[in-house]
This record gives structure tokens, sequence and C-alpha cells, in this order.
């Protein structure tokens, strides 16, 4: 499973943008995310997924839940 580009593609639809303009060192606050956004997102990607993210301040950018998500997938 790819899990960058899949959060990518979460993340364009949910912003109405390309998924090529986001990159693994995107913050999610430079992509227009508040906290409100955030935890929807999270629980977006633990549906699809089938995990439990557990949200910290080291979880600010792409590359930090896909590197997140991958541990969890094992």
């Amino acid at each position: 499973m790819d899990v960058l580009g899949k959060i990518k593609e979460m993340l364009a639809d949910k912003l109405g943008m390309s998924a090529d303009e986001i990159t693994e060192d995107s913050k999610f606050s430079d992509l227009g995310l508040d906290s409100l956004d955030l935890a929807e997102m999270l629980m977006n990607v633990e549906s699809e997924f089938g995990v439990t993210v557990e949200t910290d301040a080291s979880l600010d950018t792409v590359g930090a839940l896909v590197k997140k998500l991958e541990s969890l997938l094992g």
C-alpha cells in the first residue's frame, strides 16, 4: 500500500488541490488545516487504514503522519 500517495490523495480531495502540490515536507498548517480540520482528517485516516493514530506535537507534516502510519501498519 502506498501510504504517502493515499494521504496526498485524501488531503488533495479535502483541500481542493492537486496531490502533486503536497509533499512529505508539507506542514498541515501551511496547507490551511486548522486543528479541527486535522482532527477530521485523522478520523478519516484511521477509518481508511484501520488504525488508531495518537496525536502529538510531532505530527505536523505529511511525512510525520506517513511515518507514524507505516509504523502502525508494520
